[in-house]
């Protein structure tokens, strides 16, 4: 199905523009749908729904902060990345600092989303391996292999302008798989059509908000800010969540877009701790012995417990999760690689084409190199360390957009890439200090201070003010 669209829109469009923007003619709802798709990966699928167990229904609390960013996105950074007629969102830095300052947050984009994007892959590549192909003798470097391929093969021609429908398609499918694996798990539960919500409502690990401890990590101020910044790094200055928004006829489409979205979100979640919960029922109605980490728990009914039908509506969502995150994180690194790094935009057209095309193979490589390198290391707590460490590198574009936005201070551009690694440095520090010495575990919280690290060391850095305004104050 996914090679099929790919044909058809790629019939007329397989330039640059194409690739890079769509050449701007998507339409703002099968954008906002397929973001959906993009933002919930197929980590996402099975961890959200295991989070009940440990801490309830408090994550609603980040996504209500969400929404919230959503909006700063679509009336702040959107109206900016459409005056200036960005291709890459990173290029703002240029204009706004220099070219150190570019360099730098499309390379920290660059790291993040490479290391990010393939250990999302490889935790589905992983399930998908035991739970299909292991059955089949076939090996993990052909299923990671071919996963790779098939991506290659529907995005290699149009890129995004393939992306945004394909994504639309995936994420139907994958919304269409959880609404039904919610309806099977519920017929498994035995209760009546009206007990069963009632069951769910009065549960011990339904509780969604959390204001009494301030040491939680699950306190609702804490979730709630977080989910805030979290929102604009991840996705407003995030060329792989942005780039679909670029595709957009205007800017009135783009912030509808972003509008709708930000709200359909926040059913589709609930919906997936909905399914957490009702398996914790199940659970204790047989007798099951849960499995110690909890991103296993829905696995675990999925292939021994729930019958055939589960098995394919759970096989068939976290493929369509995994391939709608990992298309458009694909598209978005050659992007970013071809246009912040070897800046095609100035070479010929022939040239920009061919390069394009060897930066997408270049970087679907390197996507399975760095698959493989994870199961050659076969440790989960490694692909824990990278998430984290991947969520330290959005603290520095954090700090340098706000900067750039809320002041006119001008800054030294080469000491940039320095306050940029610094920071995330001393955030570590921070928290690596804080644990052993007052027994308090930054969570979130340490995107805002990476975050903040940074906006004072390009104040420290600063010169006299710049005679002519900040770009985005002065229009």
């Amino acid at each position: 199905m996914l090679l099929l669209i790919s044909f058809f829109v790629s019939r007329k469009s397989t330039d640059n523009e194409a690739f890079f923007l769509g050449k701007r003619k998507s339409p703002w709802w099968v954008v906002a749908i397929g973001m959906i798709g993009s933002s919930i990966s197929g980590v996402s699928f099975v961890s959200v729904p295991g989070m009940v167990r440990s801490i309830d229904f408090t994550y609603m609390q980040t996504v209500f902060g969400f929404f919230f960013g959503y909006l700063v996105i679509a009336n702040i950074l959107l109206p900016l990345y459409y005056r200036l007629n960005l291709t890459s969102i990173y290029t703002y830095l240029e204009q706004r600092f220099g070219k150190n300052a570019y360099k730098t947050g499309a390379s920290f984009f660059l790291v993040s989303k490479t290391i990010g994007a393939a250990a999302r892959l490889y935790v589905v590549a992983s399930i998908l391996q035991t739970v299909v192909f292991d059955a089949w003798n076939i090996p993990f470097y052909v299923t990671v292999c071919c996963t790779i391929l098939l991506i290659w093969l529907y995005t290699y021609r149009s890129g995004i302008k393939t992306i945004v429908w394909t994504d639309t398609v995936q994420a139907i499918i994958m919304i269409v798989a959880l609404f039904l694996l919610v309806l099977q798990v519920s017929k498994q539960l035995h209760f009546e059509n009206d007990s069963i919500w009632s069951a769910i409502y009065n549960h011990k690990n339904t509780r969604i908000f959390d204001f009494d401890d301030w040491h939680s990590k699950q306190n609702f101020f804490k979730q709630f800010f977080s989910g805030i910044f979290i929102a604009i790094v991840m996705t407003g200055l995030d060329q792989d969540m942005m780039q679909k928004n670029l595709t957009c006829r205007n800017l009135k489409d783009a912030k509808k877009n972003m509008y709708w979205y930000g709200i359909s979100f926040v059913p589709v979640n609930l919906l997936f701790l909905t399914l957490g919960v009702m398996l914790l029922m199940l659970a204790d109605q047989n007798s099951v012995v849960l499995p110690q980490k909890a991103d296993q728990i829905l696995t675990l009914f999925a292939t021994n417990y729930l019958g055939q039908t589960v098995l394919v509506l759970f096989i068939v969502g976290i493929v369509a999760a995994a391939f709608s995150s990992a298309d458009s994180a694909l598209a978005a690194l050659t992007t970013s690689f071809a246009v912040d790094i070897l800046g095609v935009q100035h070479q010929k057209t022939e040239i920009a084409n061919r390069n394009r095309k060897i930066i997408h193979i270049a970087i679907s490589v390197v996507f399975a190199l760095v698959i493989l390198i994870f199961d050659a290391v076969n440790d989960k707590s490694v692909i824990d360390a990278i998430y984290i460490i991947a969520s330290y590198t959005y603290g520095p574009l954090l700090g340098m957009f706000t900067f750039g936005l809320f002041t006119n201070i001008n800054t030294n551009d080469k000491a940039i890439p320095y306050i940029a690694i610094l920071s995330p440095v001393i955030c570590f520090a921070i928290n690596t200090i804080s644990e052993n010495f007052f027994n308090y575990k930054f969570g979130y919280e340490l995107l805002m201070i990476n975050g903040i690290l940074t906006f004072l060391g390009l104040w420290m850095f600063s010169s006299k003010l710049n005679n002519q305004k900040n770009i985005f104050v002065n229009r």
